[in-house]
């Protein structure tokens, strides 16, 4: 990734991909990164149809979606309307104005998802990064963007029953959260998922999973895999040479491909 100094509180370009995906993002507040990167590459190739990217900020897993699954359209679903103006620069600064579009709604709220364009049983995937925190369990920042970004006030379950409901069945659905919070995740997705994959991620070999990749299936019935963990970086600091390929664009996560039916 690639940064270019701005102003404070300016938005700064950054380069993702190899230099093949470029971004506006505020320069305070939620940044993109490396978990953004790795959700992005959970994006079969083959997908079709409609992907979600569920809490988009300005844009870079369903951005980087796009360049993984050029047949797929893609739904850029978020609340913030400065991040919504971002989304729309990013969309038209890499030319997907074809292909993605901005749906500026409220996630939690059916009524406005549907407002904005997303009905229920819509999308053939979603990805998303929800937020990490919840009051009265952590320390919320005082930015308020960032505080949006990284706090449900409502709980995980919640956000993450809306981004099933917008799933058709068949569909695959793809998350990224903290490591600790795994049994919440699970009890987030109840029974509405199948075929779950847990995707471990590692900072380094031999050191405990700081986050987890959640993968699964509207209305299977296949069961759990605990897969292997992805070990992100040498004992030196520089990435792996298979988490360096992903952050390029490159190669694949390790679990099985998903076909779509």
């Amino acid at each position: 990734m690639n940064v270019s100094p701005t102003p404070e509180g300016s938005p700064t370009a950054d380069h993702f991909l190899a230099g093949r995906l470029r971004l506006r993002q505020m320069a305070r507040g939620h940044r993109a990164g490396t978990d953004a990167v790795l959700l992005a590459a959970a994006t079969p190739p083959g997908a079709r149809g409609l992907v979600i990217d569920a809490g988009a900020a300005t844009g870079i897993v369903g951005l980087a979606a796009a360049q993984r699954a050029p047949a797929a359209q893609i739904a850029l679903l978020e609340i913030d309307s400065a991040a919504c103006a971002l989304a729309r620069e990013n969309i038209a600064e890499n030319d997907l104005t074809a292909r993605a579009a901005v749906h500026e709604a409220d996630l939690l709220s059916a009524a406005s998802r549907r407002a904005a364009g997303l009905a229920n049983e819509s999308a053939d995937v979603v990805l998303t990064n929800p937020p990490y925190l919840t009051p009265g369990r952590a320390r919320v920042s005082p930015d308020p963007r960032r505080a949006l970004a990284h706090v449900s006030a409502e709980g995980l379950e919640p956000w993450l029953r809306a981004c099933v409901a917008l799933l058709r069945p068949g569909g695959l659905f793809v998350m990224i959260h903290r490591a600790d919070a795994l049994a919440d995740c699970l009890a987030g997705v109840g029974a509405r998922l199948g075929a779950l994959a847990i995707l471990p991620l590692c900072p380094r070999a031999g050191e405990a999973a700081t986050r987890i990749l959640l993968r699964g299936v509207k209305g299977s019935r296949a069961p759990l895999s605990l897969l292997a963990p992805l070990v992100l970086h040498e004992a030196d600091g520089a990435f792996t040479p298979r988490a360096a390929a992903l952050h390029r664009g490159e190669g694949e996560l390790p679990w099985p491909p998903f076909v779509f039916p």
